[in-house]
Protein backbone atom coordinates (compact mmCIF):
# COMPACT_ATOMS: atom_id res chain seq x y z
CA UNK A 1 0.00 0.00 0.00
CA UNK A 2 1.32 3.51 -1.12
CA UNK A 3 0.36 6.24 1.50
CA UNK A 4 -0.04 9.94 0.25
CA UNK A 5 1.30 12.67 2.11
CA UNK A 6 -1.61 14.71 0.65
CA UNK A 7 -3.28 16.89 3.26
CA UNK A 8 -5.75 19.77 4.54
CA UNK A 9 -4.67 21.81 7.39
CA UNK A 10 -7.83 24.21 7.92
CA UNK A 11 -7.69 26.99 10.73
CA UNK A 12 -10.33 29.07 12.22
CA UNK A 13 -10.34 31.95 14.57
CA UNK A 14 -13.71 33.18 15.52
CA UNK A 15 -14.94 36.15 17.95
CA UNK A 16 -18.15 37.12 19.57
CA UNK A 17 -19.07 33.26 20.64
CA UNK A 18 -20.87 33.27 23.92
CA UNK A 19 -18.59 32.66 26.88
CA UNK A 20 -21.25 29.69 27.79
CA UNK A 21 -19.89 27.68 25.30
CA UNK A 22 -16.78 28.16 25.22
CA UNK A 23 -16.17 28.08 29.22
CA UNK A 24 -18.35 24.70 29.00
CA UNK A 25 -15.43 21.96 28.47
CA UNK A 26 -18.54 18.83 28.28
CA UNK A 27 -20.24 20.53 25.58
CA UNK A 28 -17.14 21.16 23.63
CA UNK A 29 -15.84 17.80 23.78
CA UNK A 30 -19.36 17.10 22.63
CA UNK A 31 -19.37 19.21 19.33
CA UNK A 32 -15.87 18.60 18.76
CA UNK A 33 -16.42 14.56 18.60
CA UNK A 34 -19.63 14.94 16.81
CA UNK A 35 -18.16 17.80 14.54
CA UNK A 36 -15.26 14.55 13.57
CA UNK A 37 -17.67 12.03 12.96
CA UNK A 38 -19.74 14.02 10.47
CA UNK A 39 -16.64 14.70 8.38
CA UNK A 40 -16.36 11.05 8.15
CA UNK A 41 -12.97 10.82 10.02
CA UNK A 42 -12.44 7.96 12.57
CA UNK A 43 -11.89 9.13 16.18
CA UNK A 44 -9.07 7.80 18.27
CA UNK A 45 -9.10 9.76 21.59
CA UNK A 46 -10.26 12.72 23.17
CA UNK A 47 -8.23 14.65 25.42
CA UNK A 48 -9.45 18.06 27.40
CA UNK A 49 -8.34 20.16 29.98
CA UNK A 50 -10.63 23.02 31.68
CA UNK A 51 -8.74 26.07 32.93
CA UNK A 52 -8.79 27.92 35.84
CA UNK A 53 -10.44 30.36 36.38
CA UNK A 54 -11.70 30.33 32.56
CA UNK A 55 -11.01 28.58 29.29
CA UNK A 56 -10.91 25.40 27.94
CA UNK A 57 -9.04 22.98 25.38
CA UNK A 58 -10.15 20.20 23.20
CA UNK A 59 -8.08 17.55 21.33
CA UNK A 60 -10.04 14.79 19.10
CA UNK A 61 -6.91 12.75 17.99
CA UNK A 62 -8.63 11.15 14.62
CA UNK A 63 -6.98 8.31 12.24
CA UNK A 64 -6.64 10.97 10.01
CA UNK A 65 -4.57 13.37 12.07
CA UNK A 66 -6.72 15.78 14.56
CA UNK A 67 -9.20 18.37 15.42
CA UNK A 68 -8.83 21.01 18.02
CA UNK A 69 -10.08 23.95 19.95
CA UNK A 70 -8.89 26.67 22.16
CA UNK A 71 -10.86 28.99 23.98
CA UNK A 72 -10.59 32.08 25.80
CA UNK A 73 -14.24 33.06 27.21
CA UNK A 74 -13.62 36.19 28.45
CA UNK A 75 -12.80 37.33 25.23
CA UNK A 76 -15.69 35.49 23.43
CA UNK A 77 -12.46 34.21 21.46
CA UNK A 78 -11.86 30.23 20.19
CA UNK A 79 -8.91 29.14 17.93
CA UNK A 80 -9.98 26.27 15.99
CA UNK A 81 -7.46 23.77 14.25
CA UNK A 82 -8.44 20.81 11.71
CA UNK A 83 -6.02 18.63 9.72
CA UNK A 84 -6.60 15.35 7.99
CA UNK A 85 -4.17 13.31 5.80
CA UNK A 86 -5.43 11.97 2.40
CA UNK A 87 -8.40 12.98 0.19
CA UNK A 88 -11.28 10.98 1.77
CA UNK A 89 -11.86 13.40 4.98
CA UNK A 90 -12.50 16.99 4.42
CA UNK A 91 -12.03 19.39 7.48
CA UNK A 92 -13.76 22.04 6.50
CA UNK A 93 -16.84 19.94 6.99
CA UNK A 94 -16.14 19.31 10.24
CA UNK A 95 -15.16 23.34 10.95
CA UNK A 96 -18.51 24.12 9.23
CA UNK A 97 -20.47 22.08 11.94
CA UNK A 98 -18.94 23.72 14.81
CA UNK A 99 -19.38 27.06 13.36
CA UNK A 100 -23.18 26.52 12.84
CA UNK A 101 -22.74 25.59 16.47
CA UNK A 102 -20.77 28.46 18.22
CA UNK A 103 -22.08 30.95 15.52
CA UNK A 104 -19.20 33.79 16.01
CA UNK A 105 -20.23 37.37 14.96
CA UNK A 106 -16.47 37.33 13.03
CA UNK A 107 -13.96 34.63 12.35
CA UNK A 108 -11.30 34.43 10.03
CA UNK A 109 -10.55 31.23 7.96
CA UNK A 110 -7.53 29.77 6.03
CA UNK A 111 -7.15 26.17 4.33
CA UNK A 112 -3.35 24.98 3.56
CA UNK A 113 -2.69 22.05 1.42
CA UNK A 114 -0.15 20.11 2.64
CA UNK A 115 2.25 17.26 2.08
CA UNK A 116 3.07 18.71 -1.66
CA UNK A 117 5.89 20.20 -3.32
CA UNK A 118 4.18 23.30 -3.06
CA UNK A 119 2.11 25.33 -0.07
CA UNK A 120 -1.21 26.20 -1.59
CA UNK A 121 -3.15 28.36 0.14
CA UNK A 122 -7.41 27.68 0.24
CA UNK A 123 -9.77 30.69 0.74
Amino acid sequence: MQYSTYGRHTVVDVWGVDSRFLDNVDFLRLIMVNAAEKSGATVLSVIHKKFDPSGCSVLVLLSESHLSIHTYPEESFAAIDGYTCGKRVDPKIAIDYLIDILKPKKMYAKTLIRGSNEIDVLD
